[in-house]
């Protein structure tokens, strides 16, 4: 078991920091370095999770393999072998959670896709019968299946700050008709494809989010894909429609942090070592459902 709360490497530079990775600049790429740290509400906490690093990354590999005939995505090597000589000599920290990724220009909206009202859309539609200005049947039960996945982007906020849920005509209004049609269209396929696929593997996707780019005008998939950290992962033989899930990503956290009575700004409070050990626990868990491996 090994702990990463962030890469320092004297030798090489730190463009970006992330709530959870480090990008380095390679000159014609990026190097993605996840580590274990962990965010919710927006807010990066001061603990980490052993090994959370590694899942997530390797998840995201995983999927985007399996999106491929649908949209490219940004990879260029996930070994690091391959990777430039300068990183070669920190092969011990990179291998497992890293990946060397082409450069692209980040569009500046998160592309919610959801399968389940939950969350904050449960919340909405309780207060106003909708979810990101989109109407809802009466009578929903809370984590109800919709009869449709739903995509309600959000804008990108800065580490500490909240992102902000929008219609899909302000989306239009930041990055115009045509590449939010296509950000729309991607996002319901991706979602259906993966939700499938973890539903044969007893697993549900009520909800989750993507990150696209433009590199040489086209849009690919960029940052994670439906990792536990993007997504809410719920066992499939205890759902039951009518009350809050049972989850394999960080709603255990989150659920934690609310009875803590924390005010959801930063700085975060400490977890107790137990919620930090079944968090670890549950990331390793989803990882091997999903691709029968281990970390």
């Amino acid at each position: 078991m090994t702990s990463i709360p962030k890469t320092q490497f004297d030798d090489l530079s730190l463009v970006r920091q992330g709530k959870v990775r480090d990008i380095f600049d390679t000159g014609d790429s990026l190097l993605m370095v996840t580590t274990d740290r962990l965010s919710a509400f927006d807010v990066v906490l001061p603990d980490i999770i052993p090994d959370k690093g590694k899942v997530l990354n390797q998840i995201s590999v995983f999927w985007f393999k399996q999106m491929e005939n649908i949209v490219k995505n940004h990879i260029i090597t996930t070994n690091v072998n391959d990777y430039p000589d300068e990183f070669k000599q920190h092969s011990d920290v990179l291998a497992k959670r890293s990946m060397l990724v082409k450069k692209a220009d980040p569009l500046p909206i998160e592309c919610i896709v959801r399968g389940y009202i939950t969350g904050s859309g449960w919340s909405s539609y309780q207060k106003e019968g909708h979810v990101c200005g989109i109407k809802l049947p009466k009578g929903l039960k809370e984590s109800d299946k919709l009869e449709q996945p739903l995509f309600t982007p959000s804008t990108k906020a800065e580490v500490g700050d909240h992102d902000i849920n929008i219609s899909f005509d302000e989306a239009v209004k930041l990055i115009g008709t045509k590449k939010a049609e296509k950000l729309k269209n991607l996002s319901l396929e991706i979602y259906k494809k993966g939700a499938e696929y973890a539903l044969s593997k007893g697993i549900i996707i009520a909800d989750t989010k993507f990150e696209f780019g433009l590199l040489d005008g086209e849009i690919i998939l960029i940052d994670e894909i439906l990792t536990p950290d993007s997504s809410r992962f719920w066992p499939l033989n205890e759902y039951e429609p009518g009350r809050g899930q049972n989850s394999f990503d960080k709603q255990f956290v989150r659920d934690w942090l609310t009875e803590s009575g924390w005010n959801k700004k930063s700085p975060g409070p400490k977890l107790p070592q137990d919620v930090i050990d079944r968090t670890s626990n549950t990331y390793k868990e989803i990882y091997t459902k999903l691709t029968g491996e281990n970390v």
